[in-house]
């Protein structure tokens, strides 16, 4: 009897590849956005629990010293050094489990002098960066200078004017040089008032051109030549790199310009989509030292069509960016008595 031949086996066609290949391919295509998706809302809830703890320390700091902590400490009528004062970050240390690093600083000199080297040199502090900013872990490194973090918090520096080293302060915000409130001065309530909101790490912006007219912008064109201005005369593109500085292009954001709004400018050959204006760095000494400082500093994130903001009483909330403008500039006064409505 002839035994029987096993029958091969029968593979795959070419086409039944293709086929194959297809399906996997519209099953990714499905897929990936959701698990993008799923993977921005984490990102967005870490962000919001960032700015929770932000908030926690500002109240903390409130309840040990008694006051709002400055946007930074500086001299008036007088000569003023650049980085002679720390900023509300450095100020917040011990209340954000970062005790060894202030520890090792000295608040009463320059954050970059060279005795305060070891307390900010890759110094990180997780909860100054919002995960979902792609340049928030790309540090700042400079030769014969201290390595530092970014950060995409900035807090709520007013709406246009900032400081005046003759006079003192200009700010109607809730941190500002030189500042000396408790929560008792925010008459417009904790809960309506901005106290930190995102920006942007590696911001590009233009500064030490004094602000003509001094009056608030109003308008896209008046807010293009001021920045235009500031981008001729000191271009820069690394706002928001300098966790220890006080000045309000690295620490604060300002209420011109509702969340997102894009301000397009150019130097070196490069363009750039978001760009900032400060008239004249907090501090600085030059002949124009006694140069009054407006900014133009605005808040934007990476998440679309909103920025997470965190109030004075630490409540934390989405802001959409078409918010009209009357009521984001009412959120960042602290005296103005505007009659606003804010849903959490």
């Amino acid at each position: 009897m002839t035994p029987k031949r096993p029958r091969s086996a029968r593979g795959f066609t070419l086409i039944e590849l293709l086929v194959v290949i297809a399906i996997i391919a519209v099953l990714v295509a499905i897929l990936l956005p959701a698990v993008q998706q799923a993977r921005e809302a984490a990102r967005r809830s870490q962000c919001q629990n960032n700015l929770k703890q932000l908030g926690l320390a500002v109240s903390n700091y409130s309840s040990t010293y008694s006051l709002i902590p400055p946007a930074a400490c500086l001299p008036t009528g007088g000569a003023t050094t650049n980085n002679s004062s720390w900023g509300i970050h450095g100020r917040l240390l011990p209340f954000l489990d970062q005790a060894a690093a202030f520890n090792r600083a000295d608040l009463a000199i320059a954050w970059d002098n060279s005795l305060n080297f070891d307390a900010v040199n890759n110094t990180r502090v997780p909860v100054y960066t919002c995960p979902s900013d792609p340049k928030g872990m790309t540090l700042r490194a400079e030769t014969g200078k201290p390595t530092l973090q970014p950060t995409t918090y900035g807090f709520n520096y007013g709406t246009w004017p900032v400081f005046n080293p003759t006079t003192g302060p200009l700010s109607d915000g809730t941190f500002f040089p030189n500042s000396r409130i408790t929560e008792t001065d925010i008459k417009d309530g904790t809960s309506n008032t901005l106290m930190a909101s995102e920006v942007q790490a590696w911001t590009p912006y233009g500064r030490n051109a004094a602000a003509s007219p001094t009056t608030t912008p109003n308008s896209m064109t008046e807010v293009q030549a001021h920045v235009n201005a500031g981008i001729a005369a000191d271009p820069k593109a690394t706002g928001h790199t300098e966790w220890p500085d006080g000045r309000v292009h690295h620490s604060g954001f300002t209420t011109v310009l509702t969340p997102n709004t894009q301000v397009p400018c150019t130097f070196g050959g490069v363009s750039y989509t978001n760009c900032d204006y400060n008239s004249w760095q907090e501090g600085r000494v030059a002949s124009m030292m006694s140069n009054p400082t407006y900014a133009i500093i605005t808040s934007r994130s990476w998440h679309t069509g909103m920025v997470n903001s965190v109030f004075m009483d630490g409540s934390v909330r989405s802001i959409g960016e078409n918010l009209d403008i009357t009521v984001w500039r009412a959120m960042g006064t602290r005296i103005g008595s505007e009659k606003v409505s804010v849903s959490p």
